[in-house]
């Protein structure tokens, strides 16, 4: 009873945070803990680049070629997971908690389920999929090598994220930075341990990358799991919410499909911007790796203002604060443009010495073109921003089919950029670093202008009677 009264406590405390508190401090509340945790996040990819780099330019373009894949399969699934945590937040806003842990249950269950399906059919296809992008011997080999491990651990990486997702949902965001800070340092010191060989181990290249990786996001979903049953953060899984209902996993895959759609268009964006780097040479895809790698970790604070949106605009939609909402985008956009801006002008200065850290010295002409793709790509950080808000704020809206609308357009006006200044124009990568700065601020001013039409007031996702009619019926079914 006890804890009960704590946790009901604790959910009050939240909801009268997020609907009434001073917006401006409310969004930093919730954003730092959340920044925290996908800087730690990102540290699993800039940590595999870091140790990797010491092998060569080859080596890296192998790990390089690999994430826009692993990305694009995680985004196919991904859409349940989003889904899940915008319902969860819509219904915290409505103070239904037996709701949540019922969707909780289902969404976590139904994410796993298909992350699985992707993993195996991307494994049995795997030498397919690498050979799509026509790299040297050296490279595929190693690529391979290290995508295979990857898809081994895929579902303990999707797990967490769903666990991440459900958290943010409803208001959580500390215990998951203590958990992925945990498993960081472990990886740091396992990747060294699995590329480089010692005493009893082997050496396994940058195929150990990827088993540290795995090993590490095992514990972590492990340790989240265990956190959302014994029901002390805002969820309280019991083992009877996954117990499998079809008719719940269907509507949750019919919600997801808009998200995963604008997420796995990204992610085809990046597969199709990979390609045609890798026309140019290994010098070349080994600096659009780290230079994106670096871009990852540059985004964070827009990223998380993102997720911190999908939430408060959640909990606000939910309550039926509208005005409230639209106050909260708008002063997150303006909050995540001045920080990216400030962050691009000192990635600006500093390219080439950030691109040195993550390369062999002897690889001068890397360091060099890297350095270049970053000055040119940090112009256009403030519009990434921008962007990043709105469509956080969108998906917490419910109007997913917007945020597709809005990436799709994004991202095939990269890549017809891209292709059209690399082939014709430069003759070179630079045609890709370019079509970078275009995109970014194409998106930005597109997002804003869908934002400004109002139509996502009219996108109150748990309002749809069918929607909310099925759910009620199954969280009743599941409190028998």
């Amino acid at each position: 009873m006890k804890n009960q009264n704590i946790k009901e406590n604790l959910n009050e405390r939240r909801h009268d945070l997020y609907t009434k508190g001073p917006i401006l401090r409310t969004i930093l509340i919730l954003t730092l803990p959340i920044a925290i945790g996908n800087f730690l996040q990102t540290a699993y990819q800039i940590t595999d680049i870091f140790w990797v780099g010491q092998l060569g330019k080859e080596a890296v373009a192998a790990v390089s070629i690999c994430f826009p894949i692993i990305f694009l399969m995680i985004t196919l699934s991904g859409g349940v997971g989003f889904a899940g945590g915008i319902l969860v937040s819509h219904y915290k806003g409505k103070k239904e908690h037996k709701k949540v842990d019922f969707i909780s249950g289902q969404t976590l269950l139904t994410a796993v389920v298909v992350s699985l399906f992707f993993s195996i059919l991307g494994y049995i296809f795997s030498e397919q999929i690498i050979g799509i992008f026509g790299v040297e011997k050296a490279v595929f080999t190693g690529a391979l090598s290290y995508f295979r491990v990857s898809l081994i651990g895929m579902i303990f990486v999707f797990g967490y994220m769903v666990y991440q997702s459900l958290s943010r949902g409803v208001g959580e965001t500390k215990t998951p930075v203590y958990i992925v800070l945990s498993t960081v340092l472990l990886n740091f010191f396992l990747d060294p341990l699995f590329i480089y060989g010692w005493n009893f181990f082997p050496a396994l290249g940058v195929a150990g990358a990827a088993m540290a990786t795995a090993i590490t996001q095992m514990i972590a979903f492990i340790a989240g799991l265990m956190v959302l049953l014994r029901g002390k953060t805002g969820i309280h899984l019991k083992l009877r919410y996954f117990k499998p209902d079809f008719s719940q996993i269907k509507k949750m895959m019919l919600l997801g499909i808009p998200i995963s759609l604008e997420q796995s268009s990204r992610a085809v964006g990046f597969v199709l911007i990979n390609i045609i780097t890798a026309l140019f040479g290994t010098v070349a895809l080994a600096s659009y790796g780290i230079g994106s790698q670096m871009i990852s970790l540059v985004i964070i604070p827009a990223l998380s203002i993102s997720m911190a949106n999908s939430t408060l605009v959640g909990h606000n939609v939910g309550a039926g604060n509208i005005d409230r909402a639209e106050k909260i985008i708008k002063k997150s956009v303006i909050l995540s443009f001045v920080l990216l801006s400030v962050v691009g002008i000192l990635f600006f200065i500093f390219a080439n010495n950030i691109v040195s850290i993550f390369i062999n010295s002897n690889d001068a002409e890397v360091i060099r073109e890297g350095g270049f793709f970053l000055k040119v790509v940090s112009l256009s950080f403030g519009f990434i921003g921008a962007q990043m808000a709105v469509l956080g704020a969108l998906r917490g809206a419910g109007s997913a089919n917007a945020t597709f609308y809005i990436a799709f357009t994004t991202i095939f006006f990269q890549v017809a950029v891209a292709f059209v200044l690399a082939r014709f124009i430069f003759h070179n990568q630079a045609g890709v670093w370019f079509a970078f700065l275009a995109a970014n601020i194409f998106g930005a001013v597109l997002a804003y202008a869908v934002f400004s039409s109002g139509r996502w007031k009219d996108k109150k996702m748990l309002d749809k009677p069918e929607v909310r009619r099925e759910i009620e019926e199954e969280s009743s079914l599941a409190e028998v």
